[in-house]
């Protein structure tokens, strides 16, 4: 009772009742942002990191959600301090990976503070007034006014730190750990406070190029859940080395399996787009005697609903049997897929693994797959075309209703699933579904 009473005098006693005024004296600076120095940071923020908002980052542990904010603080283009709160290392350990990450330009305007104290936190942010608020992590923030170890105490902490954000013209970073089933830990309340939430995920090692002395590359994506102020289509692709995150900004054949010859059979390259970017990514599938009566899907990457729906479509338009098959589908590189256009190259792969029919090795597609077999229009066609053919991928499967001269002889219209398989197959195809 005496806490919950402290917390009520604190919450009044210190803020001056807000009060409204005509939009038009609203001064439009204080939407502005603050540009993090990060590319693919601020892409998937929607343009940098608003002024006065709370961006909620999960992850797993280790994965790199204080190196990025580390080397944001260190990289944001902004006049003010920067205040870094750690309640998980000491200031000795945040300095020796700063060294590490060969952070060496404005730490003098970053200030350190070790503590989960809400009330020291606070009055470290009275003192330094900064204009960038990193919280690492927000499982350790805690609060004499709320109950220790509650849930209440992690929503209490949170509020009040949004809260003196959203009143001066600053912006707040929170870092969280995830649970086993990725989900953010912590009161799910948590990301409905903040403006933005962000999930930082590990890929699988994918082939490096020449340029990055071959053998593997150890990829991040970051993706944003929720997002007032812009877009949660956008992705960020960051590599992890022993200098931290380094952003990708042409991500080219970062997806692709590099392979001499023709692919084997169940392989499809889908041309899909991540906010405003275009990639191209391998589908992989794999078809197999069911073990038991009923068929099962196995995909983690593109929604076992989506891999269930192509394949009745399928077997309702084509005849291939596919009720009977165990279903294996995977996208190389582990990025996971949500675009609707990814659906017809997911089609052409699953027929080709039940068939065995093998895919041109220089053929991009792109198409959303309806259940009546027609294959419809899918956004910005013609820059998937384009990246294609940067690419070396001199053909291109589509929809036809998107057929226009700008796209060239490249484009390979196709009404309908049956136009498309017998467009790759030719009579194979039927001798194949026969």
């Amino acid at each position: 009772m005496e806490s919950a009473a402290a917390g009520k005098d604190r919450q009044g006693a210190n803020r001056t009742p807000a009060q409204s005024l005509p939009l038009s004296a609203v001064d439009p600076q204080e939407g502005s942002r603050i540009t993090s120095g990060i590319g693919e940071l601020d892409r998937v923020l929607g343009g940098g990191v608003m002024k006065r908002s709370a961006v909620l980052v999960g992850g797993e542990p280790g994965i790199g959600k204080s190196t990025l904010l580390l080397q944001a603080a260190a990289a944001a283009r902004t006049k003010g301090r920067i205040l870094y709160v750690s309640g998980e290392e000491s200031a000795g350990q945040v300095r020796l990976r700063a060294d590490r990450l060969g952070i060496k330009n404005n730490l003098e305007r970053i200030e350190i503070l070790c503590t989960g104290n809400l009330e020291e936190i606070e009055t470290n942010l009275n003192a330094t007034k900064p204009s960038l608020v990193i919280i690492d992590s927000a499982q350790t923030l805690f609060s004499a006014n709320s109950t220790p170890g509650s849930v209440n105490q992690m929503k209490f902490c949170a509020f009040e730190l949004i809260s003196w954000v959203k009143e001066r013209d600053a912006a707040l970073f929170l870092t969280a750990h995830v649970t086993k089933e990725g989900l953010i830990a912590g009161p799910k309340m948590l990301e409905h406070m903040v403006d933005t939430v962000l999930y930082f995920e590990q890929s699988d090692n994918l082939p490096g190029s020449p340029a990055t002395g071959g053998g593997t590359v150890d990829c991040r994506f970051l993706r944003a859940v929720k997002n007032r102020f812009g877009s949660v289509d956008e992705i960020g692709i960051f590599t992890m080395s022993e200098q931290g995150l380094a952003p990708i900004d042409d991500t080219g054949r970062l997806f692709l399996v590099r392979r001499e010859g023709d692919p084997p059979a169940g392989v499809a390259t889908a041309a899909v787009l991540e906010g405003t970017r275009g990639i191209l990514v391998e589908i992989q599938a794999l078809t197999i005697p069911a073990k038991g009566s009923v068929s099962r899907v196995f995909s983690d990457k593109i929604d076992s609903g989506r891999v269930s729906r192509i394949s009745a479509t399928l077997e309702k338009h084509l005849g291939l049997r596919l009720s009977d098959q165990d279903l294996y589908v995977n996208v190389a590189g582990g990025i996971r897929i949500a675009e609707v256009g990814v659906e017809l190259a997911l089609a052409c792969a699953l027929y080709s693994a039940r068939s065995g029919l093998v895919l041109p090795a220089n053929l991009a597609i792109a198409g959303e797959l309806s259940l009546t077999g027609e294959v419809r229009p899918v956004r910005r066609l013609e820059g998937r075309v384009k990246t294609a053919a940067n690419l070396g991928f001199d053909s291109f499967l589509g929809p036809e209703h998107e057929a226009k001269p700008a796209l060239g002889s490249a484009l390979r219209p196709c009404g309908n699933i049956k136009a498309a398989i017998k467009s790759l197959f030719g009579n194979a195809a039927g001798a194949a579904t026969g």
